[in-house]
């Protein structure tokens, strides 16, 4: 009997080992394959003026999916870069796109093809009435944008006498913005107000991006950890018996 009790821990053990390097394995491949997947999708970029808040702040790091200027919405808040606005990546939200017509303000608010919008985004008591944009229709294939932080903004409103009305080519556009990572406030809100003009862009795959690393994490720790953990309860279970039966 002992004999086959020892053989039983031994088979505990080397299953104990076996199924602690399987899970260090899938979690390597989630942890790595995860950063790997965010670093072939997003772009790190930190926003150097407040032009955007309160949504994101001077010296935030924002992630930004790289995407095609074509797939753009009304409400993205993009990076893009335009050689008549500096030349320089800028972070922006799109409030028109091309055949839109956007003029500010109805009752103090923004108004595309004659709908009110609705920004909860905007700084609370913001005048929206001092910004004051005449009636633009927005050539097709370019993009209207504006700063939420709308009195410190170099946005379209501060180039409405160049060609296209301030307006910028959909192809100028490097990335959408998703979440702002430090400090942590996550994942942007969206941009309901928008709604009802289209449908919004969906999120990108952020959150499947982060859930991957942390379950990769959470299985090389917890594999690291199963394997010595089952092979000295086994070897404890061995060190009980034995003696117990050479009573």
């Amino acid at each position: 009997m002992s004999g086959t009790t020892g053989r039983t821990d031994e088979g505990r053990g080397r299953l104990g080992s076996t199924l602690s390097g399987l899970a260090v394995a899938l979690g390597c491949v989630l942890f790595l394959g995860g950063f790997a997947w965010g670093a072939f999708v997003y772009q790190p970029y930190t926003v150097p003026t407040d032009s955007m808040a309160p949504t994101i702040t001077a010296g935030d790091r924002v992630l930004a999916e790289r995407i095609d200027g074509a797939a753009i919405k009304r409400g993205d808040v993009v990076v893009f870069s335009q050689k008549s606005w500096g030349d320089m990546p800028m972070v922006k939200r799109v409030v028109a796109v091309g055949g839109d017509k956007v003029a500010c303000c109805t009752d103090g608010k923004l108004t595309v093809n004659g709908k009110k919008v609705d920004e909860a985004y905007l700084p609370e008591g913001q005048d929206a009435e001092a910004m004051g944009i005449p009636e633009i229709t927005v050539p097709e294939g370019r993009l209207f944008l504006l700063g939420d932080e709308r009195s410190g903004s170099l946005d379209s409103t501060a180039h409405l006498t160049e060609a296209g009305s301030g307006t910028v080519p959909r192809n100028s556009v490097d990335a959408r913005v998703d979440a702002v990572v430090w400090p942590m406030d996550g994942m942007l809100a969206r941009p309901t107000g928008f709604e009802t003009l289209g449908s919004l862009s969906s999120p990108g795959p952020l959150r499947l991006i982060t859930a991957a690393i942390i379950v990769g994490a959470v299985l090389v720790l917890g594999g690291a950890a199963y394997g010595p953990i089952a092979q000295r309860m086994a070897t404890r279970r061995r060190t009980t018996t034995e003696p117990a039966r050479a009573r």
